[in-house]
């Protein structure tokens, strides 16, 4: 009998332990925004992926670790001045992105599912990101770079094992060559730079599936 009560009890711990972690993975769209291209632009969109753990503290709070790749372009073929159309710049680079986020659920859209099965969330964080393949000089910074990843989503409970999950995320960089146009010699009228008062940032909308 205590045999079986220790087996009764380990599978329960185990199955209690389990409801706490979740792996997931997901398709999106990479858009920047920076000296050559302000805001966002739908058809300037790129593809990218997304792999997570998501470790949850309880029915609220959660703290998810992903890595994010894909592809992020721009260019100044819509110029939004007359010095924009005179560089007519463009670039495109590879991205990886490795991030961790604390995670808030608006509702407790978990406790139980057949009142309440889905919730709003917001997130925040810091990430670490590489760039490769630009044909750019990067003058002298580094392609390893550090932001600041913040945004919000939606998840909905498809059953009690998988979540849907449906994000906007907007990274603050701290850095003004992702799209290699910033400080120059602007005695030099060849237009090839931009304001490196005015830092790069990009964005990841993404939707992907989550398992307990």
């Amino acid at each position: 009998m205590r045999i079986l009560a220790l087996i009764f009890l380990l599978a329960a711990a185990k199955g209690s332990f389990a409801q706490y972690n979740e792996v997931g993975g997901g398709i999106g769209a990479f858009n920047y925004a920076g000296d050559l291209m302000r805001g966002y632009h739908v058809t300037n969109t790129k593809p990218g992926i997304v792999a997570f753990y998501r470790r949850n503290f309880d029915n609220i709070f959660s703290f998810r670790s992903s890595i994010t790749a894909g592809i992020i372009s721009g260019n100044d073929d819509n110029p939004i001045d007359q010095f924009a159309a005179l560089r007519g710049g463009s670039f495109q680079l590879t991205v990886v992105e490795l991030g961790g986020m604390l995670e808030f659920n608006f509702l407790d859209f978990k406790k139980d599912p057949r009142r309440i099965r889905w919730s709003p969330y917001m997130m925040v964080g810091l990430s670490g990101f590489a760039i490769a393949g630009g044909d750019f000089d990067l003058k002298g910074s580094s392609p390893l770079q550090v932001a600041l990843p913040f945004g919000g989503g939606f998840k909905y409970a498809i059953n009690r094992k998988v979540t849907l999950n449906i994000e906007v995320g907007i990274r603050k960089l701290f850095f003004d060559h992702l799209d290699g146009f910033s400080d120059a010699d602007i005695t030099n009228k060849n237009y090839q730079y931009g304001n490196k008062y005015d830092q790069d940032w990009y964005n990841f909308v993404g939707i992907s599936l989550s398992y307990v």
